[in-house]
């Protein structure tokens, strides 16, 4: 009897290393990817004005019912494992949260300051909801309510310090072998990128592994510093469940 695939969804917010750690996934032999699948549906929903949204709902599905079924569906190639990379703000309260049982959730997390600096280096305007940690926190209590399971948690900062470690370590608690093809992957676009890649990729495209952690001095105007301030409860309470090499 072949064995049911694996579906792995890793939830994140933007700006954080969600794109590099896809690739790395994408680069096991076993591993299929889908780019943030719910964004279509996301901005048809909301009609924000995002950078290429219209070249976004015209690529992607807008109906959230056909896109968390397909995420529930056949592996693409009929391969092993399905890595999914979803964006948290992606899934507004109307999306009915029973999909994520067939799913096994994951999270990563970056400081929100990081995050706000690089974030408003492409948007001219930002919210709290922009940056999904309040989302990212509803899902991990709706994963641990609904599985009665911590799921596995990684900070983008203990990743770039060590990849190695930390990937082993997530694919131990995934009960699936850790491989060395995860920690480098050839430079440029991907079939696999959703078509917002020319915005937001240019780095990533340029990359061949996860670049190492460089420290740096933040400074926030006080509109962001007030949204780093309300999203850190939230960071706080997903980091204290980190794994750690």
């Amino acid at each position: 009897m072949t064995a049911a695939p694996r579906r792995i969804a890793m939830w994140s917010g933007p700006r954080n290393i969600s794109t590099a750690m896809m690739r790395a996934w994408e680069n096991r032999p076993d591993t299929a990817v889908w780019d943030e699948p719910f964004y279509a549906y996301y901005l048809a929903a909301t009609g924000l004005a995002h950078p290429m949204a219209a070249d976004v709902i015209a690529a992607g599905e807008t109906d959230w019912r056909k896109v968390a079924a397909a995420a529930l569906g056949p592996v693409p190639d009929g391969r092993p494992v399905f890595y999914q990379k979803h964006m948290t703000h992606h899934q507004l309260a109307e999306i009915d949260r029973a999909w994520l049982d067939g799913v096994e959730s994951c999270f990563l997390i970056r400081d929100p300051r990081e995050v706000l600096a690089s974030y408003a280096a492409k948007r001219t305007e930002v919210t709290l909801d922009d940056i999904g940690m309040r989302q990212q926190a509803e899902i991990f209590d709706t994963v641990v309510a609904r599985t009665g399971r911590v799921p596995p948690v990684l900070d983008a900062r203990d990743v770039l310090r060590d990849p190695k470690g930390l990937l082993t370590l997530l694919c131990a608690v995934l009960d699936l072998p850790f491989s060395d093809a995860m920690l480098s992957w050839p430079p440029g676009r991907r079939a696999s990128d959703g078509v917002w890649a020319a915005h937001w990729y240019t780095a990533v495209e340029a990359s061949t592994g996860f670049a190492p952690y460089r420290p740096r001095e933040v400074a926030l105007d006080d509109a962001l510093d007030a949204l780093a301030e309300a999203s850190l409860p939230h960071y706080h309470r997903l980091y204290a469940h980190r794994l750690t090499a």
